[in-house]
């Protein structure tokens, strides 16, 4: 018998089979589902209003869409923007009306790829989302405010999801194999500690490719004295990266070193701890996101084009992948290590953290405050820069606050040659 012909709802595949039906097995984005949270009592209390889901693929957009579905006793109707257009849409709002009409039953629209569609497309669900036709959820990987139209994204409740942690894919894939009616339960499966661990790390927090590589390992492997073993060698075929050739305490003391070799300036040695991370089964991406960060943390505004080039290391590997992309990965790295240095932006970032958690008296000066009469003119208090050649000394912090520094320019680097335009009291330079 081919094992393929036991698979419940075999042409499924495992994870689209795993999506949870209700809130308690979702898994991921604790954030926001925490108990008591906005969205927890929203979908208990089937009031969930117009929504946007936005964040990495695999992270559980669609599957908490279908939660909801599920939990507030309503339609599920799916469309994807890249194949459907504005017959699609008035299609399912006429379906929802009539829905609506004839059983009470709300229609939640859930669009995936929601950013794909035009202005016109998205003027055509305008009315029915007004009028509570449907409930729309929109799923998106792209920033909503950037890449989606302003009508639609002023109506709905934008929610970012993350990418899941290694213990939440490892819990998925625990399941995965336990479940019987909807995994891979049904089946005598021995998967190790080692290769599941190796198949969270290597799944950079998607759940979903998690799921198909387990999947893969599963019915790719043969069946020995009526057990299918999943080891190491497998897990590491079939997500296609290899393991790290080095433990725990290796990695992560190699990952300090990389970035205290960016701040001391050596370019030699970043470069090599880098590579044998690289080498070893790491993914770039985490080379290229710590290079983000000492760009800012370390090099600042000493030489603010270090931002620039980690950050286009990082595009490079997204879009050209590797081995290509190491070459303007190592490009940063140099850059990012021969950059003079200076952690005025780290120290300014801490102070006004620390501010805005602590402060409790900010009421905004009453010239700096909005002004809703859009006929009216400018506060007579209110100084507009550009009157007086682009700069005027003014007030724009709390009284509370008005003396306050975050912000002390180094003497390193294009640094050195800033001059800020307000006078400050002195104070200790922690940079």
């Amino acid at each position: 018998m081919d094992l393929f012909d036991t698979l419940p709802n075999k042409k499924a595949p495992l994870a689209e089979r795993m999506r949870p039906q209700k809130l308690e097995q979702f898994i991921g984005q604790k954030h926001l589902l925490y108990d008591n949270s906005l969205l927890v009592r929203s979908i208990k209390s089937s009031c969930l209003g117009n929504c946007i889901f936005y964040g990495p693929p695999g992270t559980g957009k669609t599957s908490l869409a279908n939660v909801i579905a599920n939990t507030c006793n309503g339609e599920f109707e799916r469309l994807n923007a890249v194949y459907s257009g504005v017959q699609d849409a008035k299609a399912v709002i006429e379906r929802a009306k009539d829905r609506y009409k004839m059983y009470g039953i709300k229609t939640y629209l859930l669009l995936d790829e929601c950013h794909r569609w035009s202005k016109s497309q998205s003027d055509s669900i305008l009315e029915a989302i007004e009028d509570g036709s449907i409930i729309f959820i929109g799923s998106t990987t792209e920033n909503p405010y950037f890449s989606m139209t302003r009508a639609i994204v002023s109506r709905c409740t934008v929610f970012e999801f993350k990418a899941l942690t290694n213990w939440d894919i490892l819990e998925a894939l625990k399941l995965a194999l336990k479940d019987k009616e909807r995994g891979l339960g049904f089946l005598n499966v021995e998967a190790t500690d080692e290769a599941l661990t190796h198949i969270a790390n290597m799944s950079s927090g998607d759940v979903r490719k998690a799921l198909n590589a387990l999947e893969l390992a599963v019915l790719s492997t043969p069946v020995i004295n009526g057990k299918i073993t999943v080891d190491l060698k497998v897990a590491e075929e079939s997500i296609q990266r290899k393991a790290l050739s080095f433990d725990e305490s290796q990695y992560y003391d190699m990952l300090s070193a990389f970035c205290k070799s960016l701040r001391g300036s050596d370019a030699e040695a970043a470069l090599y701890y880098a590579n044998r991370l690289m080498s070893g089964g790491l993914d770039p991406l985490i080379i290229a996101r710590r290079l983000i960060a000492h760009a800012s943390e370390d090099v600042g505004m000493a030489d603010s084009y270090a931002l620039t080039m980690a950050i286009n290391a990082l595009i490079a590997i997204k879009e050209i992948g590797m081995p290509e992309a190491n070459l303007p990965l190592t490009h940063a790295i140099i850059y990012v290590c021969e950059a003079d240095k200076s952690n005025s932006v780290v120290v300014a970032k801490e102070r006004a953290e620390e501010d805005a958690r602590n402060n409790k008296d900010d009421e905004v000066p009453p010239y700096l405050k909005n002004n809703n009469n859009l006929d009216s003119e400018r506060p007579k208090d209110y100084k507009y820069p550009h009157s007086y050649g682009g700069y005027v000394e003014q007030q724009y912090m709390p009284n509370s606050l008005k003396d306050r520094v975050y912000y002390v320019p180094s003497n390193n680097g294009k640094e050195r040659n800033l001059k800020r335009k307000k006078i400050f009291p002195k104070q200790d330079n922690n940079c």
